[in-house]
């Protein structure tokens, strides 16, 4: 939900940014528009005047500081939007229209809880028939995929060598190498109250129940995942997920069971780490597959919780007692398999390293450690996850590290995402001019005065 909310906050921001007011084949539509006033045409997309004027407002009403933006620069962006769309449309780049929809049903649902109503929330963008204003949305967020998604295939399959990221680093000059803030490692030992066979066997009693209407009755899978799965991601698109064999991003269990299916099957109830699904194929295409799911998640007994507690409590006191270091305690006892084999060590999400940045730790983290010094063990900590499985688990700063100048050999993982995001950003420039020169692109008049950072004027 929170992501929602996040991308709502987006759409907010972008709701004129990216705005399609329509196509045109033929000259006399293209007089018809140019009534409203045409600022570019970037292939088969075109830019009005009010576009830029309502990115500006809309910016300014979101409390946006607009001081160093002008007409120029809002234009450029919007023109960068277009290409992108353009080419993915260009190259056969599909979306998820039905994902698409869903997402326009959840942002009407969103601005109405914030604004009142649906009369309010058409008053506010000005717009006089919800249809359209749905459309209008539906159009805002397809542009804004398809430029995103052309992005992504733009720089997926750049990779960069050792060789690559020391020639990066030693180009950099000495007085201009960057500061890295102080980090901290993190150890974690984490564990799970046991569910008892008696609360596993109702979970799936329950998914077997739900398959069977499924299969046998022919309910709608996606309506049971909305009512019933306990996953929030996916609860609000039906359970709907694809998976890609080239970018595992769920666990192998999950994926194991997907790649077993045809399209239409659904699984039996299995489990993962997360607890217990079922899943339906809904589409095939090559490497990625659609499919929808429902999780369900035992319920912790107090009596299992009690255990976890006296558990963890033993854990910490044979440590303190010198029976055995933190390291052998995590390798042993742990139940969270992505940190037990390194002693505890955390990984970070962001970076891929094991250092966190003070600055940037997650919030929730740094309430846990703030009060910590170097090597103490934290009490036990009760945690709930995002889908409400809980769990107990012991914190401590095992490593500090001071602001530092950047160095190639402590801080290699680093500078390798500075030297990856240059090549990325290197390769996107190239690819925007290449497509810049082959694309039609018009600039209005008015508007050629103004000094692009890329040359959409061209001669």
């Amino acid at each position: 939900m929170l992501l929602f909310y996040k991308q709502t906050c987006l759409l907010f921001f972008t709701l004129f940014v990216i705005c399609l007011h329509g196509q045109s084949d033929s000259n006399s539509d293209l007089k018809k528009i140019k009534i409203d006033g045409v600022a570019a045409v970037v292939g088969d997309f075109v830019i009005l005047d009010s576009d830029i004027d309502k990115t500006l407002i809309d910016l300014q009403s979101q409390g946006v500081s607009t001081e160093n933006l002008d007409r120029c620069n809002l234009l450029g962006k919007l023109m960068e939007d277009k290409l992108y769309a353009h080419h993915a449309e260009q190259d056969s780049l599909e979306v998820d229209n039905q994902q698409i929809q869903s997402y326009v049903d959840q942002s009407i649902e969103y601005f109405t809880s914030q604004l009142g109503s649906i009369e309010k929330v058409l008053e506010y963008y000005k717009r006089k028939d919800e249809q359209a204003f749905r459309q209008e949305l539906f159009e805002i967020n397809k542009v804004n995929q398809l430029a995103q998604l052309m992005q992504s295939t733009i720089i997926d399959e750049i990779e960069i060598t050792p060789e690559e990221v020391k020639s990066f680093y030693d180009n950099i000059p000495r007085y201009d190498l960057p500061i890295f803030g102080a980090e901290l490692e993190i150890s974690q030992i984490v564990v799970e109250p046991e569910v008892s066979d008696d609360d596993k066997k109702k979970i799936v009693d329950r998914l077997e129940s739900i398959r069977n209407d499924v299969v046998v009755n022919g309910s709608s899978f996606a309506t049971k995942a909305i009512l019933y799965s306990q996953d929030p991601g996916t609860r609000p698109m039906g359970g709907k997920l694809t998976l890609d064999r080239k970018k595992p991003r769920t666990v192998k269990e999950f994926r194991d069971v997907a790649y077993r299916l045809k399209e239409g099957q659904v699984s039996e109830p299995f489990e993962t780490e997360y607890g217990w699904h079922i899943l339906k194929i809904e589409k095939i295409r090559g490497q990625e597959i659609d499919v929808r799911h429902i999780l369900l998640i035992p319920e912790v007994s107090n009596y299992a919780l009690i255990e976890a507690k006296n558990k963890i409590d033993l854990i910490r006191k044979r440590i303190e007692d010198k029976e055995l270091t933190f390291e052998e305690a995590a390798k042993s006892f742990s139940d969270e398999k992505t940190t037990k084999n390194n002693g505890g060590v955390l990984i970070n999400p962001t970076t891929g390293d094991t250092r966190f940045e003070l600055t940037k730790i997650d919030p929730v983290l740094y309430n846990q450690i703030q009060r910590l010094k170097d090597n103490e063990i934290s009490a036990p900590l009760l945690e709930e996850d995002r889908t409400g499985n809980k769990s107990y688990k012991l914190i401590k700063i095992s490593n500090r590290f001071d602001e530092h100048v950047a160095d190639y050999s402590k801080d290699f993982l680093k500078i390798k995402d500075l030297a990856l995001k240059e090549k990325q950003l290197s390769t996107i420039q190239k690819w925007m001019n290449e497509k810049i020169e082959e694309t039609y692109i018009s600039v209005n008049q008015d508007s050629r005065d103004c000094n692009f950072s890329n040359k959409w004027l061209k001669k």
